[in-house]
């Protein structure tokens, strides 16, 4: 009975050492989590503030009781921002588009066929992850230029077709898939061709679906080629359209309606990481597991 008693207690005392840590945590990831998001936060608010209202906060206010969506007008009637979001739409899309061709076909063939210096050629590919990315944008502006495709769509898209990390991602993806399989296709006489698009992209189809997220969001935010290869407004991205906006369009000193820019243009990823999350996740932690 003695013995009971102590065991029950010892319990209690686990239970009461597992709340206070699991009190803890959710204490320390709520705090976390406000510092992650004020920034939005303060980002929405004084989207929503007037300018004079805004200049006139001595000391920033948490809150606005006159909320307003002049500045939200006023970022689209200032500069073309709904052309720099077009751009972009189409920017983005052909370019994780050609790179899903791209690498697709890449990762299958490193993890599927046969040929002399396979692992060599491979190697060298992930070795290309560790130049610095200045000494790549300064070739990739050269050859653009050299080709005469400054201010064009494919001189902004050519550079971005390929990745050798999500090369490297999907190949590992791949080679998770049993090797029985591919055996069996090419016994019954399919094409290579074929056993990828009927067998392995619909096995692998969370993982592509999240580097097609992460492409676009890539793509979206893509700030220092855009900068370097285009000077013409026809051609400018959003990143651009913000810059232009700050220097050509309502001044530096509007902030009120350069947070509203920004959230338009924050708003479309947002939503699309909200409703793929799930698959983000699974995505990754699938490519990153082998067995």
């Amino acid at each position: 009975m003695e013995n009971q008693m102590d065991y029950i207690k010892i319990e209690k005392s686990a239970r009461l050492r597992q709340k206070v840590r699991n009190i803890a945590a959710y204490l320390f990831l709520t705090f976390w989590a406000v510092i992650v998001l004020f920034p939005f936060y303060w980002m929405l608010l004084t989207s929503v503030k007037s300018y004079g209202s805004y200049n006139g906060e001595h000391v920033p206010r948490l809150f606005t009781t006159s909320p307003t969506l002049e500045n939200y007008r006023e970022a689209f009637t200032a500069v073309p921002l709904e052309k720099y979001i077009t751009n972009t739409v189409i920017f983005t899309l052909v370019t994780t588009a050609l790179m899903l061709v791209v690498i697709t076909l890449a990762a299958f063939a490193f993890a599927r066929l046969d040929f002399r210096g396979k692992n060599l050629v491979f190697t060298l590919f992930l070795a290309l992850m560790m130049i610095p990315t200045e000494l790549v944008v300064i070739t990739n502006f050269t050859t653009i230029t050299n080709l005469d495709m400054r201010n064009t769509f494919a001189g902004l898209i050519l550079p971005s077709v390929t990745s050798v990390f999500y090369i490297y991602l999907l190949k590992e993806n791949f080679e998770q898939v049993p090797d029985e399989l591919y055996r069996a296709a090419k016994v019954d006489g399919t094409s290579d061709l074929k056993y990828l698009y009927k067998v392995l992209m619909p096995i692998c189809k969370p993982t592509l679906v999240t580097v097609a997220i992460l492409k676009i969001i890539e793509c979206w935010n893509l700030y220092v080629w855009p900068r370097l290869i285009t000077d013409d407004p026809n051609y400018f991205l959003v990143s651009n359209g913000i810059q232009e906006i700050r220097e050509n369009g309502f001044g530096r000193d509007n902030i009120p309606a350069m947070m509203a820019a920004v959230v338009v243009i924050s708003v479309p990823l947002i939503v699309l990481f909200l409703i793929f999350r799930k698959k983000i996740m699974a995505g990754v932690s699938r490519g990153g597991t082998k067995g």
